[in-house]
């Protein structure tokens, strides 16, 4: 099988490494991923600029743009015949509410957008010392995926406890928990007295009991939720169409 490997912290970060060095004894990896970290970027795209591709000393190929960026260019230009997208390892969780700003997540949602089955995994902890876990675990889902195929319309999102492979209790399917609003953003100055402002800490979990990635994490187990990239919801279709028929126009 051939992979895609991309992240959001950047070509040399310590994830992806690890996690290239874990893929690349069961399968073909190329890395093409950020020259920079590009947490929260979502699914941004560099429009007003040219996209530059420069190839490492260790054969990564460094790209100038964001996470979608990287994964776009890698599959419409640089790679053939790639069979999976995959990204990560991320440093920190990506769990509920989360998704929506995660660049990691974005990546393998752009790998979706172009017909590819695609993966995001992260590490949830304080310290992220323990890659190699999420690495292991992220191996062992792939090869399932070769006779469980993913649905057209899904990625699947990892979160991995930071702890050894030893400590890990198993794998749950989760649905995404939900956070209370973050914390309101910090106003301070910088050294010449002008202001700055920074954004608050993630909120606490709202919805995070059972089933949730929240509770798997916490509770020693990989999660993995499957995500699907329709947001439409269909539950409001039908209400919605008997008051919008009744707008004049």
């Amino acid at each position: 099988m051939k992979i895609l490997l991309s992240n959001d912290d950047g070509v040399h970060a310590l994830g992806i490494k690890v996690l290239h060095q874990e893929l690349a004894k069961h399968f073909d990896v190329s890395v093409v991923a950020p020259d920079r970290n590009c947490s929260g970027a979502s699914n941004s795209l560099t429009l007003l600029n040219p996209l530059r591709a420069q190839e490492l000393d260790n054969g990564f190929v460094s790209v100038n743009g964001t996470p979608t960026d990287s994964v776009h260019l890698g599959l419409s230009q640089l790679l053939c015949d790639v069979e999976l997208v995959v990204a990560g390892i991320n440093k920190g969780a990506n769990l509920g509410d989360d998704t929506l700003y995660s660049g990691t997540v974005a990546a393998a949602t752009e790998g979706r957008h172009m017909g590819m089955p695609a993966i995001a995994v992260s590490l949830v902890g304080k310290y992220e010392k323990n890659y190699e876990t999420a690495a292991i675990v992220t191996a062992k889902v792939i090869h399932r995926l070769t006779s469980h195929p993913l649905a057209a319309d899904q990625i699947l999102n990892i979160n991995v406890p930071d702890i050894p492979l030893s400590e890990l209790k198993g794998i749950k399917v989760t649905r995404l928990g939900h956070r209370h609003k973050a914390e309101s953003m910090q106003k301070m100055q910088d050294p010449w007295q002008r202001d700055i402002y920074w954004y608050g800490l993630l909120g606490q979990e709202l919805d995070g009991g059972e089933g949730t990635d929240f509770h798997a994490v916490a509770n020693g187990y990989a999660s993995v939720t499957p995500l699907t990239v329709d947001m439409t919801a269909y539950q409001s279709i039908d209400e919605m169409k008997d008051w919008i028929s009744e707008l004049k126009l």
